[in-house]
């Protein structure tokens, strides 16, 4: 018996990604989204040189897959649609990918697996970017219908859904670095992307509630908590800035419904607003989600800002923070990520005491490695320890979160089998399965093991 046990129900499983795990990147005539495109132009960029067009072959072998979430007894899975595979011109719904789609979720739940369907992963239609993405709103509307179709096309079967994973990503990633595509150096359109991401949110929970779906509609946010050095004055209010820009940005409006006053006075004195729109508030205040996704990975730590910003005209959020290293970290040197496993717990004890505790489930937690294969014995089963102990270590301070009453309804490791992850290609793995890239065989690492009697205890 564990003596660690969870609520009655708990949800046991793991994340992945439409980009990240199909493959057949043209299969049933999808259209090319930002990533097939981004790849095609500078493959170079692309650890290794791989790109999206294979990834892990899930759109081929999803039946076995789904079998091998059976063994392991995961009881759900998020993954995402993709959008360019749905709608490949934006209106018209493929037929081929309405039948994968349809097949993937009845194996599902033959299976006895809950699905959580996400709509948006980082892959915008390429033909849709090309219309600037979510700095234009034509492209919110665009989703709205996009959202309202898999809804008509899934919803009698899929009950909980997700708008976004991770929404500060591709404005972090794109727009104030160049690690996502368009590249984009640019503060104030980065406020605009993540503005307008948030009203796309609202326009889908707004079309999921008005179809009368009888199901549950999230979001799901990467929560980074910001550490100050001190106690000091100018480090606790760096901290607040960092927590502001990375997670308040998007927690506040989806569940409160409304920005922090003190992010608008930010903005406003730099000179970054976006427009808005007469009917904007309501929106965000009326289509507040039922849950939250929770993905964690890191901490923040944060000091005071020791270098004054030279130029105003090209603020970035690191203008008014530094890093800090605390000296007690501990790493995980291939993603160069602390492990800081109490994160967790103090995320859990944050939505509790100020976002009405929230139902919420951890969507994604996980350790990618790289060079797995020197951890192989001799019957090729990679012993994993390092991945059961961060995993367990987690899921202790989730736990005790939990007994404090907590409300989180589940746990999802990132992921299942190794995937593809954007420019990383498959330097880091982090799945219970590992992919041979040449072969495409599956093979059950130590973690996977732990994990199934995990699920199967119901806890530690």
């Amino acid at each position: 018996m564990a003596n660690k046990t969870f609520p009655e129900g708990f949800l046991w499983g793991a994340a992945s990604s439409a980009t990240q795990t199909e493959g057949a990147a043209e299969a049933g005539g999808k259209a090319k989204n930002i990533w097939d495109y981004w790849f095609e132009i500078e493959p170079e960029r692309f650890y290794q040189g791989v790109g999206p067009a294979v990834a892990s072959d899930y759109y081929h072998r999803y039946k076995q897959d789904i079998q091998r979430m059976k063994d392991i007894n995961m009881n759900s899975f998020r993954t995402s649609l993709s959008w360019a595979r749905l709608m490949p011109d934006g209106e018209h719904v493929s037929h081929d990918a309405v039948t994968f789609y349809n097949s993937m979720i009845d194996e599902m739940l033959a299976q006895g697996i809950k699905p959580i369907m996400n709509l948006y992963h980082f892959d915008m239609p390429l033909h849709l970017q090309q219309m600037d993405g979510w700095e234009n709103r034509a492209v919110v509307d665009q989703f709205q219908q996009y959202a309202q179709t898999a809804f008509d096309l899934f919803g009698d079967r899929v009950k909980l859904w997700t708008t976004f994973n991770e929404p500060i990503v591709p404005v972090e990633m794109g727009y104030v670095n160049d690690y996502h595509y368009p590249c984009v150096f640019d503060m104030k359109r980065a406020v605009v992307v993540a503005y307008q991401s948030m009203l796309a949110s609202a326009k889908a929970i707004q079309a999921y509630r008005s179809s009368n779906q009888d199901g549950e509609i999230g979001i799901i946010l990467n929560l980074t908590p910001s550490y100050p050095r001190s106690d000091s004055e100018e480090d606790v209010r760096a901290a607040h800035i960092a927590d502001l820009f990375f997670n308040r940005s998007f927690l506040d409006p989806s569940v409160l419904g409304h920005y922090p006053e003190d992010l608008i006075d930010l903005l406003r004195t730099h000179q970054m607003l976006p427009a808005v729109h007469e009917d904007d508030a309501a929106l965000l205040r009326e289509n507040t989600v039922d849950f939250l996704g929770v993905n964690y990975y890191q901490p923040r730590r944060i000091k005071q800002k020791e270098t004054p910003i030279a130029d105003e005209a090209s603020i970035m959020p690191e203008h008014f923070f530094d890093p800090y290293i605390w000296p007690e970290r501990r790493m995980n040197p291939y993603r160069g990520w602390e492990i800081y496993e109490k994160g967790l717990y103090d995320i859990a004890i944050n939505l509790k005491e100020n976002y009405g505790n929230i139902p919420w489930y951890v969507a994604e937690n996980g350790m990618g490695v790289a060079d797995e294969e020197r951890f192989m014995d001799g019957s090729g089963m990679i012993q994993d320890d390092y991945r059961i102990e961060f995993y367990e270590e987690h899921l202790k301070w989730l736990h005790q979160a939990i007994e404090e009453g907590a409300n989180c309804f589940g746990y999802h490791v990132w992921t299942f089998i190794d995937n593809w992850s954007w420019l990383n290609g498959y330097k880091n793995r982090y799945g219970f399965y590992r992919v041979d890239l040449d072969t495409q065989d599956r093979l059950l690492k130590k973690s996977g093991l732990w994990f199934k009697d995990v699920a199967r205890n119901n806890g530690l």
